[in-house]
């Protein structure tokens, strides 16, 4: 018996378009409807019950796709879509998809399944093109940490290579000339970015690139312990250390003192992201302060007026700007 997923694959269009078609949604080109009837008639498609749980119909859900819900920063982040989901009377349901394409699209789907009208999409898997077509066909979708220039209006980012940028640029000013760098190895935007940053604060203060000087490693406190472990056996003459995240930080900074390197006396360290392992963690860790909770906040307020008013978008992204958070972690070098 054919699906839904079959109707889709030879019409040539989403899963979510051949939804929409089938329950005869708003906002479905015509060509669209043309291809999917056309695909129901040849393989003999008739929906079923479920099959008409769809986003065209009115619902108190509002959707959430994550990395992986069980990460704090995430969980930071649904708080604060969960708190105005609240005060609006609809509930959430949330999706993981691992930066990964086929998980976040599976995950999208079902959202949409759901009935979900609004969605707040935290996306590194998917292509600009595919998130720009379900833009077309959700007007209440919105993605969070991540800029696609042909839904830019509907973006709300953090500028991740300004926030790295800042970073280096506190140790460069506290006197750190060998400066390593501890990076994320998941190809997403945001680890380019902030490597990037580190990278354009040395050439604007005249300090050398060396490539030696930065390793990758999970975006955990592991793969910060593994990189701190890689970069001191190179033997190099590193004083401090810019990471990627406060995880990486946390896992650097404990692998250190465990070696008996004294923070920062003997090892600066500045994190990114000023999670709550930042305030907790000795000595307290200096980083750049990520506002997921203002960007969320606007997020979730920006997808359900774009329900009811897909006039609603700005005609530019909401950039967000990282701060400076300094504490006990980085020392002035004499």
């Amino acid at each position: 018996m054919a699906t839904i997923k079959d109707v889709a694959k030879q019409a040539g269009v989403s899963i979510a378009t051949a939804s929409r078609v089938i329950n005869n949604a708003p906002h479905t080109s015509q060509a669209a409807v043309v291809a999917v009837k056309e695909a129901m008639e040849k393989l003999g498609y008739r929906p079923n019950a479920n099959a008409r749980a769809l986003v065209s119909k009115s619902s108190n859900t509002i959707g959430v796709l994550v990395n992986d819900v069980s990460a704090p920063f995430f969980g930071t982040m649904v708080k604060a879509i969960d708190t105005i989901a609240s005060e609006q009377e609809k509930q959430l349901l949330i999706g993981s998809g691992y930066h990964n394409a086929t998980k976040e699209r599976n995950a999208i789907n079902l959202l949409i399944n759901s009935r979900c009208e609004s969605l707040v999409i935290h996306s590194k898997g998917m292509s600009d093109s595919e998130l720009c077509d379900l833009a077309n066909e959700i007007p209440g979708m919105v993605l969070i940490n991540r800029v696609v220039p042909g839904m830019a209006s509907r973006c709300i980012a953090l500028d991740n290579k300004k926030g790295s940028y800042i970073a280096t640029e506190h140790l460069i000013r506290n006197g750190h000339k060998h400066i390593g760098y501890i990076c994320s190895s998941h190809n997403i935007e945001d680890a380019i970015d902030r490597r990037e940053g580190y990278l354009d604060a040395l050439r604007d203060h005249g300090i050398e690139i060396r490539e030696e000087y930065i390793e990758y490693g999970e975006p955990d406190e592991t793969g910060g312990e593994q990189a701190i472990v890689n970069l001191l056996a190179k033997n190099i003459p590193l004083t401090a250390v810019a990471t990627y995240n406060d995880y990486m930080a946390a896992g650097s900074m404990a692998l250190l003192q465990e070696n008996g390197l004294r923070i920062p006396d003997d090892m600066s360290v500045i994190g990114f992201d000023d999670g709550h392992i930042a305030r907790y963690i000795y000595p307290r860790l200096t980083t750049i302060r990520y506002p997921i909770q203002a960007m969320a906040n606007e997020a979730v307020k920006l997808s359900l007026q774009l329900v009811h008013d897909e006039n609603a978008a700005q005609n530019e992204r909401k950039l967000f700007m990282p701060i400076l958070i300094k504490r006990s972690s980085v020392s002035c070098l004499r």
